[in-house]
């Protein structure tokens, strides 16, 4: 024991370790068997190699694709290159079909080009040949439904039968006549069937003597436009021009009042009581708001002249008293309507009784149509744009009753808040709307 503790490695007097002595391979000289050289590159035109990757499926190795290509058009540049395009399929395979595609411009590795390399030892030479990366996906096929059994399809028509026996027998009256509607409405089954040739049969005399006899009774009968014009021309609303391009020449004084009757409303007082600065109050609300402007605006006479028009037919609607019949008025005697209507001449008050009343007595007829004369009236004077307020104080309507009269003059009517005010506003323009007629399905007696 003691010879062999004396036998240990001794430290070398300056303390440093020794170097180890690492041996270093120098590469032999190459020979000439271990070169390898690249013989060509090649593109292959019709039916490049695919290098195809699944993920998330297991592709069994017996399945064979089709391959399906798109070539580029014979002037395009790709065309030189490769077909594109590339589509691989297979759909004879259990329940899946496979396709692969390559990705499309944008994909992950669409930038990049892959290489498919042969390599021959005995030559030493590799030939490239450039392949297409594709990606398998993998569909559920559709399934198409079995055949219905004709027994079943025979059983269930039967079941069909049996309900309505069923409904026939214990069901309600309502229930019974329902039953009795569908058996009426039903196609006849002969229409269905087919001849030989596969031809639908032809109507036998019956069907085409009752189709002849509802052509008959149908050929003189009025379409929906037809209805709706003969609605519009049985309105109770002032007559106009609705083909006018502009909005003042739709309802013109002229055509709504009449121009011999227009010319004989007298405003002479009118135009003294201007001239000398008075604006002296009146109970229409309307002709006190607007005597001066329209006194000092253009055309003054046409313009006072439509006012008071106005003025008489608000008179005249509040002169009406309440008639024996119901919804109907009773106007006062020529005499007495006379002195409400004063200064009016006797042509005008006669125009408007005849227009607006039949026998001294207004129907709601004339009682609407007075209405849609002042609502349009009232447009005319204030520019088509107007709140609706004073005319409606004088008429004694509401909002929701002036709004349905101004509509039927094709105007529309809004509501302003502004500043906690509420004002509701009356404007006409173009292009008109007109309430449309509502046709309701007549009731089953």
């Amino acid at each position: 024991m003691a010879e062999h503790k004396e036998k240990k490695r001794k430290r070398h007097e300056d303390g440093t370790r020794p170097k180890k002595k690492v041996a270093i391979q120098t590469p032999s000289e190459p020979t000439q068997s271990s070169i390898v050289k690249v013989s060509s590159i090649q593109t292959a035109k019709s039916c490049p190699p695919v290098i195809a990757t699944s993920p998330g499926l297991c592709v069994p190795n017996s399945v064979k694709f089709q391959a399906y290509t798109k070539p580029q058009p014979t002037g395009s540049r790709k065309s030189k290159a490769a077909n594109s395009g590339l589509l691989l399929h297979a759909s004879s395979y259990g329940k899946l079909d496979y396709t692969a595609k390559e990705d499309g411009p944008g994909g992950r590795e669409s930038h990049l080009k892959h290489y498919i390399g042969v390599f021959d030892p005995q030559t030493g030479q590799l030939s490239v040949v450039e392949a297409k990366k594709m990606a398998v996906r993998g569909v559920v096929r559709s399934q198409e439904a079995p055949e219905e059994d004709p027994a079943e399809r025979q059983a269930s028509k039967t079941m069909l039968e049996l309900r309505n026996n069923l409904g026939e027998a214990f069901g309600t009256k309502k229930a019974k006549k329902a039953l009795a509607a569908i058996t009426e409405n039903a196609i006849a089954p002969e229409k269905a069937v087919t001849d030989a040739d596969g031809n639908p049969l032809k109507l036998n005399s019956s069907s085409q003597a009752l189709m002849e006899s509802i052509n008959d009774v149908t050929k003189g009968m009025a379409s929906k436009e037809d209805l709706q014009a003969a609605a519009d021309a049985a309105k109770p609303v002032p007559p106009g021009n609705f083909n006018a391009e502009e909005i003042q020449d739709v309802y013109t004084p002229e055509d709504l009042i009449g121009g011999e009757t227009l010319n004989a409303v007298p405003i002479r007082d009118w135009q003294e009581q201007i001239k000398k600065g008075q604006n002296k109050a009146t109970p229409i609300q309307f002709t006190s708001t607007r005597l001066v402007p329209i006194g000092e605006g253009p055309n003054p006479v046409h313009r006072l002249r439509t006012l008071r028009y106005l003025e008489f037919l608000i008179k005249f609607v509040k002169a009406a008293r309440p008639g024996k019949e119901r919804g109907t008025k009773r106007i006062p005697p020529r005499d007495k309507l006379a002195e409400i209507l004063k200064p009016a001449p006797e042509p005008v008050i006669e125009n408007i009784r005849r227009k607006f009343s039949s026998n001294g007595e207004m129907r709601k007829f004339h009682t609407d149509l007075v209405y849609t004369y002042c609502c349009a009236l009232a447009a005319i004077l204030s520019n088509y744009s107007f709140d609706t307020a004073p005319i409606r104080y004088d008429l004694g309507l509401d909002e929701k009753q002036f709004g349905q009269y101004f509509r039927e003059i094709g105007g529309k009517v809004k509501v302003s808040k502004e500043k906690g005010n509420h004002r509701q506003i009356a404007v006409l323009a173009l292009p008109l709307e007109f309430p449309k007629v509502r046709y309701q399905r007549p009731l089953g007696r």
